[in-house]
């Protein structure tokens, strides 16, 4: 890059144009606060992120995961989370998005009570929608958001009450190249937590809201209390009450489910609760257990909440959660609506099965990815409910321990060609919208994330490096899914058609697809190569 790119905020050097228009995000008072963040808590996340490594070394040499012995204490001990806020006592159902302007009406105004904003899993960190992310964030906090429809002139606006707002951070591996400090890219979850702080606290505490959080990916207690210490810097710069803000950590990563007590413990200030992201808890259970081959999943289809170690999964949150006075949250319906009567009916039964479970789990609420999906899935809580506003008094103090065996248990199903073909042809055809900038995707009548094309390239790996069998009695081999890859673009080309196949980056989509997956070493996280993609 050219020096006239560069601007200085402080120590913090910026690596982009800088236009007028993104001034009032990046102004020298908010970069300011971002700078005091990066300067206190950035060194300490190249630890976080090397402890993650040595600790799948061990499970890679054999050593299952397991409860810490060293934190018996805290599993063992009666202590209770602070507080939940009076708008976060009702949480039945959460609608999640990326942060595009009209996503972001849409999603208030929907029959739910809460919009997950998401910086992460469904969005493409591109600078400029990184920027115009917060700019839509804070004019929805500010209630002034609105967004005309180039094409028809359809204007979109705010209804009265609308859904409370929880942003959603990037998780801890993830840069933001654009902005350095000491030489080095700054943690994106820093800049994405102290913009959407800064320019908001004030005015969601004026709403009767205040700064709410979802923190993705923790793997380990003390990653839990890194965030509790920007946290409680942050309420001090601003001086606000120690627990102003509020988070709910993801619990989607194999190694965190070991240590939920531990992670509520850390945040204990700032916490209200725990949700399952099943589909990256998937993704990390393949991970973890990458060097295992009696714990090798099936088709990612057949791997529902129904398999035991899925259930424990959910019963182990529900319990240690309400134990401690914690919200446990449900995961994923990632369906969306259909068009044909007939399908439609198909998915809403799915949808009020899944979270009919998750009720009778004892969940306080669940996600939804479309609009169109929030009656079903409100329509359960609601009679599971009655006059209830969370399940905060179902313990599950009388079911059996859970054991490490249990969420570590191996999952039955059939590898299928089939499967494999679909995981291609979704995973190529997410990688390709991600890396033109759209982390959110309609394929196959399902919204994806990074999850699902993440599950699919970590599957596929694990089967080539244990030279596992498919129903039909082929091996698979690094041949057979460069054979496979090849025909299923050739199936994509049909279907997306001539024209925008070969605009699309469909090439570049299928080739880092293909190092994925036959890579020697298995990649951490497919948004990492993605990333040098954009812009």
């Amino acid at each position: 890059m050219g020096m006239e790119n560069h601007h200085q905020f402080g120590q913090l050097t910026l690596v982009a144009p800088l236009s007028e228009s993104q001034r009032d995000i990046l102004s020298d008072d908010a970069m300011a606060f971002v700078e005091q963040l990066v300067s206190r808590f950035a060194s300490r996340v190249p630890e976080l992120l090397a402890a993650r490594e040595v600790r799948q070394q061990s499970v890679d040499a054999g050593q299952l995961p397991d409860f810490l012995p060293e934190t018996r204490e805290i599993r063992e001990g009666d202590w209770t989370i602070q507080n939940i806020p009076s708008d976060l006592q009702d949480r039945r159902v959460e609608i999640t998005g990326p942060v595009d302007r009209k996503m972001v009406i849409n999603a208030l105004n929907a029959n739910v009570k809460v919009f997950m904003a998401d910086f992460e899993d469904s969005f493409a960190p591109a600078w400029s929608a990184v920027i115009d992310g917060q700019r839509n964030l804070r004019d929805a906090v500010n209630r002034t958001i609105t967004y005309t429809q180039p094409e028809t002139g359809k204007v979109y606006a705010l209804k009265e009450d609308p859904a409370v707002l929880i942003c959603r951070v990037r998780g801890l591996h993830l840069p933001e190249k654009h902005l350095f400090w000491n030489g080095q890219p700054i943690p994106g979850a820093l800049l994405d937590f102290g913009l959407y702080f800064f320019h908001n606290h004030k005015q969601l505490l004026e709403n009767g809201s205040g700064p709410y959080f979802y923190v993705p990916k923790l793997q380990a207690y003390q990653e839990a209390a890194w965030w509790s210490d920007v946290f409680s810097f942050a309420e001090d710069q601003a001086g606000l009450p120690r627990g102003t803000i509020k988070a709910t950590v993801l619990i989607e990563t194999l190694p965190a489910v070991f240590e939920m007590h531990e992670i509520l413990f850390s945040l204990k200030e700032h916490i209200v609760g725990l949700n399952c992201g099943r589909w990256d808890y998937i993704f990390s259970y393949i991970k973890t257990l990458r060097n295992h081959p009696d714990r090798i999943l099936p088709d990612r289809q057949v791997v529902t909440m129904e398999k035991p170690f899925l259930n424990a999964y959910s019963r182990l949150l529900v319990r240690t959660c309400h134990r401690r006075g914690a919200f446990a949250m449900g995961g994923m319906a990632a369906f969306i609506p259909s068009k044909d009567a007939e399908r439609n009916a198909w998915v809403l039964d799915k949808i009020q099965t899944d979270k009919a479970l998750e009720a009778n789990n004892g969940h306080d609420g669940t996600w939804v990815a479309h609009p169109g999906l929030a009656d079903t899935a409100r329509a359960v809580f609601d009679q599971c409910l009655g006059a209830r506003s969370n399940q905060l008094d179902v313990t599950r103090d009388s079911d059996a321990p859970i054991t490490a065996a249990e969420l570590l248990a191996p999952c039955d199903g059939e590898r299928t060609e089939e499967g494999m073909r679909h995981n291609i042809r979704v995973a190529v055809q997410y990688i390709e919208a991600w890396i033109s900038g759209n982390g959110c995707v309609p394929i196959y009548g399902m919204m994806e994330d990074a999850a699902t094309a993440e599950i699919s390239r970590a599957s596929i790996w694990q089967w080539i490096k244990h030279g596992k069998t498919l129903s039909n009695g082929q091996v698979v081999t690094k041949a057979l899914f460069e054979q496979l890859l090849d025909e299923e673009m050739q199936v994509l080309a049909q279907e997306v058609g001539t024209e925008r196949f070969s605009q699309g980056q469909f090439q570049e989509a299928a080739a880092m697809m293909a190092r994925l997956t036959t890579s020697d070493e298995l990649v951490t996280f497919l948004t990492l190569p993605g990333y040098e993609y954009l812009e």
